[in-house]
């Protein structure tokens, strides 16, 4: 039942357009416009920038307070308590587990984390400079070949398969795709290691001696993980539940994810991050290019400083500030001439009237970009770490689409072409 309704008048119809008003757990109501399209009318809204498109229990965001909430615990509560397997757990089943339940998921995840040997040899058929994310777009997808078991997406137990598979396989693919470029021999996971262990002996280990991860980087790479799992309905996660909505496969729609996730504009932004410090490229040529930051006229933009949906401090941001420094601390690292350059930009952002009162502070991007390329994770992977991390918020929205009714998705348009005419002669 709607908590009230907006009415609405149009030129040219008679009676008012009565529109049900609906009211969440948290958030700002929303109008439902369906009643319009009986008469003749839809609504305009390029970019979707104020339509909800489905209703979901999984993660709120008030972007003016900097909130953010996993199935309704805030992000800095996890981030100091949880893990990342114990939020994937959370986001795929609406609650934290037991410890018996946490024990048996983790269990089942680390012994998915294993590929099908032939997906080695697709990466032959890549050249050694593509791009990690070409590869696992192409990847991902072609899982769908080798788990036919498990591909009816009304059966809860397939799609819980899926969901384990996916999370499990995603470190193991994107370690691959680092060893190909290198030319280093892929590194099968090991049951016996936590996950952030495991894939960065799988980026960084080699068959010619053990390797331990730091147990500082691994926490690292593990909140690197835990603050990337879900966002809500951004543009990669919309993708999936599009996907999905056509009745596609699990493993395609999560690569349609990781293709939307691609964009410069969204999941690129701590490769951007990098890329602005090698641009400034030494301590002395930060005020040059803070006084273009703030020239309206120039196109110049600091990268990883404020964001689209939170107009305060990025939550996600004042976690991993504390990571980085603990990272930058345990190696030891002084003189890296970007990461000082980042350093001193920090500062600026922080006491600089003109970012403090445009509220533009060092977001997740940032802080992120910082760590990976403190742990020697190359740029080019950067992207591929956020699909690994997002992959289960993809897939926890994904199974919430196809455990309710649903239909597929088929956005309108307002049409600007030319009007019916006939063919000359």
């Amino acid at each position: 039942m709607a908590d009230k309704k907006a009415r609405l008048m149009v030129d040219g119809i008679d009676d008012p357009i009565e529109l049900p008003v609906y009211s969440g757990t948290e958030g700002p109501d929303v109008v439902d416009v369906r009643p319009l399209s009986a008469k003749g009318l839809f609504t305009y809204d390029p970019g979707f920038v104020a339509t909800a498109a489905c209703e979901s229990s999984i993660t709120y965001i008030d972007g003016d307070k900097g909130i953010l909430l996993h199935r309704g615990y805030p992000i800095e509560q996890l981030a100091e308590k949880s893990d990342y397997l114990e939020v994937c757990y959370l986001l795929l089943n609406g609650e934290l587990p037991t410890a018996e339940e946490k024990a048996q998921f983790v269990d089942i995840v680390m012994h998915h984390t294993m590929v099908h040997e032939q997906i080695s040899y697709f990466f032959r058929g890549f050249r050694r400079d593509a791009h990690p994310m070409a590869i696992m777009v192409a990847c991902v997808g072609a899982l769908s070949a080798f788990y036919h078991d498990s591909l009816d997406i009304n059966d809860p137990y397939h799609r819980e398969v899926c969901a384990f598979r996916l999370i499990a396989k995603m470190p193991t693919l994107a370690a691959m795709c680092y060893k190909y470029s290198i030319g280093q021999p892929f590194m099968y996971p090991r049951n016996d290691l936590g996950y952030a262990e495991n894939f960065l002996r799988m980026m960084f280990g080699t068959p010619c001696e053990e390797y331990q991860a730091n147990p500082v980087l691994a926490k690292a790479m593990d909140l690197i993980f835990l603050l990337h799992a879900d966002h809500e309905q951004n543009a990669s996660t919309s993708t999936v539940r599009l996907a999905g909505s056509s009745g596609a496969n699990p493993f395609a729609c999560i690569a349609s994810g990781i293709a939307a996730l691609w964009g410069p504009a969204h999941g690129g932004a701590n490769e951007a991050v990098l890329a602005m410090l090698q641009e400034i490229g030494d301590e002395s040529r930060i005020p040059e290019f803070i006084k273009r930051a703030k020239d309206p006229d120039d196109s110049f933009r600091l990268m990883g400083f404020g964001h689209r949906v939170y107009h305060n401090f990025d939550p996600r941001a004042k976690v991993l500030k504390a990571s980085c420094d603990q990272v930058l601390t345990e190696l030891g690292i002084e003189n890296d001439p970007l990461l000082k350059i980042a350093t001193r930009l920090e500062q600026v952002a922080l006491e600089d009237d003109y970012f403090v009162k445009r509220k533009l502070y060092p977001n997740v991007d940032f802080y992120s970009g910082i760590i990976m390329k403190a742990i020697g994770i190359p740029t080019s992977m950067f992207t591929v770490i956020f699909a690994l991390a997002r992959t289960i918020g993809w897939i926890s929205h994904w199974s919430e689409f196809h455990s309710s009714p649903n239909r597929i998705g088929r956005p309108r348009q307002l049409y600007t072409g030319q009007h019916k005419r006939d063919y000359p002669g």
